[in-house]
């Protein structure tokens, strides 16, 4: 019998290519060796959102691209989180024997707490209880990481290890498989790509598109004229020739470091790749975005699957806590 992963995924609209070469190409791979539980977590968006006006529309983009990348609603559940009720039944039981001072210490509570010092609210500190409820109400084994997230999924195995020395087994403890994500560089040539940033390529952006943003990267800062030897290894434009013009890195590197090639030349070579590569994406994109509900039937029949599961652990746990 196949392990079950749990993973969860705010809601951020049409992905990009950091998304794709990191996270979604991981969990499409995911699904032939596991029984897979993908969720969009729309709840957890809500400790950070004060504006929830296009929420729903991110929810839609991101699905499309998913389901366009290879995400198979007959291999995996596909819903959204708050579309289950019961995981916020199973956050207020996990609340309620959870230390306060666990939830004090973790890193990214005081990071968030620095970036919006105006919106301190509870969910910021529950967090974490909340991300334990997603996976414990599934009885997820697996939850793929990356090792900065090591310390979050520790925290979750407490809060079970704990429910469960205080009313009896029910969950198990979830294990990290940890997933190197590559940190995929942004147009901006400082930081990794991120809409936050606003340096970052859409892979359901049409050939000129995706032309006109690469054109827009910096490249190497040594490199002031065409006739410059380049330094390719400081070039976040060499950094994705590597994930999409494999077959010509080598070439790429020496013709850049010898000034055989030029930034304009390097970029568009580039453009073009990354277009060519990604043009059955964006077919199948395309198909199932003329299918005017088809997101909305998936997300539907994944919710209805993941409810049956919930229903069975919400019943099972109120029975260990002698609630029912």
């Amino acid at each position: 019998m196949k392990k079950r992963v749990f993973s969860g995924f705010r809601p951020t609209g049409k992905q990009h290519i950091g998304n794709y070469l990191g996270t979604i190409q991981n969990c499409v791979s995911l699904q032939e060796e596991y029984d897979c539980i993908y969720c969009v977590v729309d709840i957890h968006a809500l400790t950070t959102l004060e504006n929830t006006d296009i929420l729903q529309q991110d929810i839609h983009e991101m699905v499309l691209d998913w389901l366009a990348a290879g995400i198979d609603p007959e291999k995996s559940i596909l819903f959204i989180q708050s579309h289950v009720p019961q995981v916020m039944e199973l956050h207020t039981l996990f609340g309620m024997v959870t230390p306060l001072s666990w939830l004090l210490r973790v890193p990214t509570f005081k990071e968030k707490v620095k970036m919006q010092p105006r919106n301190v609210n509870y969910g910021l500190v529950g967090y974490p209880v909340l991300m334990t409820a997603d996976i414990a109400l599934y009885k997820g084994e697996v939850v793929p990481v990356g090792e900065d997230q090591l310390p979050h999924l520790e925290l979750a195995r407490e809060i079970v290890r704990r429910f469960n020395s205080l009313f009896g087994p029910v969950f198990p403890e979830p294990e990290a498989k940890l997933t190197s994500f590559p940190l995929i560089s942004g147009l901006d040539g400082t930081n990794k790509m991120s809409k936050s940033y606003n340096n970052y390529i859409e892979i359901a952006s049409p050939p000129q598109q995706i032309l006109e943003r690469v054109m827009t990267a910096v490249t190497d800062p040594a490199r002031r004229y065409r006739s410059d030897p380049g330094h390719p290894e400081i070039c976040g434009i060499f950094s994705l020739h590597k994930f999409f013009t494999l077959d010509q890195v080598e070439q790429i590197a020496s013709d850049c470091r010898s000034a055989r090639i030029g930034c304009v030349d390097c970029k568009k070579l580039l453009a073009g790749n990354i277009a060519s590569n990604l043009a059955p994406f964006r077919e199948k994109r395309a198909a199932l975005a003329a299918k005017p509900n088809y997101v909305t039937e998936v997300l539907t029949d994944g919710a209805a699957r993941a409810e049956v599961i919930a229903k069975e652990t919400i019943t099972e746990v109120k029975q260990k806590m002698k609630l029912i």
